[in-house]
């Protein structure tokens, strides 16, 4: 009995270890070495988008953070500077129509989210976690703070973005997330990490 008391504490303190100090150095050095490894990458896309249409390259989004605290999200600006900032693409009407040429191309590809690696060091977010939600999406908000989902950092990528993503509805995003809360570990991260490449290189789960 001692010995499974033993081993059982020593999980503990690795997990324990791995959510609250490992994870976070891991995103941050991980964020660091692609920032500097994505910098041609960067500046390529920012003047694609800029010859594209008039208005800054990066968009700026208040979305909703760990302990519900709203934080401004980075992003490559994909639609023109008419179209609505404070609401998400399924909110509206033919979002198709407010996506810019190169926008097009980013979102197919994800690669609007590289800027969201500046959210990592700064502290709003972590690179696996759920996807941080827009203030208007009070169904699934409330859902995740009723499950302790919301007691994580949000991610660049998520369990419920390697098993739906945008397919999915609200109920089970949140149990997706709710799922992640409780279950953060290296090997969990590792996983949908892996899954993700496989989603975005088959762009699936992605509705305009």
């Amino acid at each position: 009995m001692q010995i499974g008391k033993e081993r059982e504490y020593q999980v503990d303190t690795r997990l324990y270890l791995y959510k609250n100090v490992i994870k976070r150095a891991l995103d941050i050095s991980v964020s660091l070495v692609a920032l500097i490894v994505l910098l041609i990458p960067f500046l390529i896309i920012s003047l694609l988008i800029k010859f594209d249409s008039k208005g800054p390259v990066f968009f700026k989004q208040v979305r909703m953070g760990k302990d519900d605290i709203p934080f401004d999200i980075l992003k490559f600006r994909s639609m023109y500077e008419t179209a609505p900032h404070q609401m998400s693409t399924s909110q509206l009407n033919n979002p198709s129509q407010h996506v810019t040429t190169i926008g097009k191309f980013l979102r197919k590809t994800s690669l609007d989210e590289l800027p969201q690696l500046i959210n990592v060091i700064k502290g709003d977010m972590s690179i696996v976690g759920p996807r941080p939600l827009i203030l208007s999406e009070k169904n699934v908000l409330n859902l995740r703070t009723h499950n302790g989902a919301s007691k994580v950092l949000p991610g660049i990528t998520g369990l419920a973005q390697v098993n739906g993503r945008d397919e999915l509805p609200d109920n089970e995003k949140a149990k997706f997330d709710s799922y992640y809360a409780a279950n953060v570990s290296l090997s969990l991260d590792f996983k949908i990490i892996m899954k993700t490449f496989i989603y975005v290189l088959g762009e699936r789960g992605i509705k305009e």
